[in-house]
């Protein structure tokens, strides 16, 4: 009976070379710092943010907009804590 460990050892290597040619198209940094690592945030008027809390008072209940903007909303903190 053929041993693999050969065919084994050549897929190992292959995916050490892939791997370390891949990190070397990182374009920022991995630890999260470094410039453009935050989005800005989008300041809103008061009235336009009231125009939109009058608006989604008129969605149905559990509407997925809805849904959808509270977790832009979580977004929007993260954002400003970052």
């Amino acid at each position: 009976m053929m041993s693999n460990a050969g065919c084994w050892m050549r897929r190992l290597a292959v995916l050490a070379i892939e791997t370390s040619l891949l990190t070397g198209c990182a374009t920022g940094a991995s630890d999260g710092g470094g410039p453009g690592a935050c989005p800005p945030v989008v300041e809103y008027s008061r009235e336009f943010q009231a125009q939109a809390a009058d608006e989604l008072a008129l969605l149905p209940e559990n509407s997925a907009i809805a849904e959808m903007l509270s977790d832009y909303a979580v977004m929007r903190e993260q954002a400003r804590v970052c």
